[in-house]
């Protein structure tokens, strides 16, 4: 919101364009952390816990899947203690505990896929044979299944890792590093892990793990998109493959979650003040529970719509100051790389820029 209003706001005639996409992108915020930020991920958590572990159970009530109310209220509970409670122990302790899930994550991964070596060259053979097959190349022809392929890859793509969302700027803008270049390059290293490596694994995951037909693309019956991945670990690891990437999903999106708590507040104080904050984590934390009940089409829906918008004043501004980010990005390469005897451009506003280079003779002196 700030770099949009500051930001586009600084260039000629720009001040009140920028300030409407501004109030936009907060509106969108706030709408996509109900989404993407909440629903999205409670429900995948729900669908991974009652497969890995009361995939036996079956309690009804009045159509209510009482398993999934309660795992949804469970997380509540935990939601409210953190967002609104303060309650920020079990925060950290997640926190300390995502990095080794992750390394442990991309390990076993690569056991799953590597027993499994002999599927993989069938699996990337499926992967383009439907990609690029007769049957695609017909349907791309008539611009049908084109239009499919572009919307469902960059929805999954954009839900995987957020790319032009302009999410990750609320948390690349916490840094503390002078150079704006540098932080832009792990922003762009962040997504290029996410989507080429974990993303490839867990594609050679799903597709070496015997759960998918690789000849007419099917999912095995029994199998839904939301456990996939599970059952694939499943049968490689037995009971405690599905347990853990249960456990995995858990900490992945309900750290998301928090995250995303923070993103929508930020855009709310935006609005509306800190008073509209408080109101606004009761609602976030109460919509836990739907997430935990949807169906996982419409939880994906949700989500998908509020991206689409939130995109939209987020890739406006970024055409609009693309040219700045070129310049400054050369000067970081000329200097950097290059070893050119060049003036660092740490940012557009002379006010910064003056600040940037006192902070930075003050550390030479030292």
């Amino acid at each position: 919101m700030y770099y949009l209003k500051d930001g586009v706001g600084k260039i000629k005639g720009m001040k009140w364009p920028a300030a409407i996409l501004a109030v936009l992108f907060a509106i969108f915020a706030i709408l996509a952390s109900f989404g993407i930020g909440n629903m999205g991920q409670i429900n995948k958590i729900t669908l991974n816990m009652e497969s890995a572990f009361f995939s036996n159970v079956e309690w009804t009530v009045g159509g209510i899947n009482m398993i999934n109310l309660i795992i949804g209220l469970v997380l509540l509970i935990l939601g409210a203690l953190i967002i609104i409670g303060g309650l920020q122990r079990i925060a950290a302790v997640a926190e300390r505990v995502v990095p080794f899930m992750a390394v442990a994550y991309i390990v076993f991964g690569l056991i799953a896929v590597g027993i499994h070596y002999d599927l993989i060259i069938p699996a990337f053979k499926s992967i383009f044979t439907h990609a690029f097959g007769v049957k695609a190349l017909a349907g791309g022809v008539t611009g049908a299944a084109l239009k499919l392929v572009v919307v469902q890859g960059c929805k999954r793509g954009v839900f995987s890792n957020e790319a032009g969302l302009g999410s990750s700027v609320m948390v690349h803008s916490s840094s503390n590093v002078k150079e704006p270049v540098k932080q832009g390059m792990w922003g762009i290293f962040e997504v290029f892990f996410d989507t080429m490596v974990v993303c490839t694994m867990t594609a050679l995951i799903a597709l070496t793990s015997g759960m998918i037909n690789l000849d007419t693309g099917v999912v095995n019956e029994g199998v839904s998109d939301a456990t996939l991945i599970s059952k694939a670990f499943g049968g490689v690891f037995g009971q405690v493959g599905e347990w853990f990437v249960a456990i995995a999903m858990l900490l992945f999106a309900f750290t998301t979650v928090l995250g995303w708590s923070q993103y929508g507040s930020k855009a709310v104080e935006y609005l509306f003040g800190v008073k509209g904050v408080k109101v606004y984590k009761v609602i976030f934390v109460l919509m836990i529970v739907s997430g935990a009940l949807m169906t996982s089409s419409l939880a994906w829906d949700i989500s998908d719509t509020f991206n689409g918008l939130m995109m939209v004043p987020n890739l406006i501004a970024v055409l609009i100051l693309s040219p700045l980010v070129f310049k400054i990005t050369r000067n970081y390469i000329n200097r950097k790389i290059k070893g050119k005897d060049e003036k660092p451009m740490y940012s557009f506003d002379p006010e910064i820029q003056a600040a940037a280079e006192a902070s930075n003779s003050d550390d030479i002196i030292e």
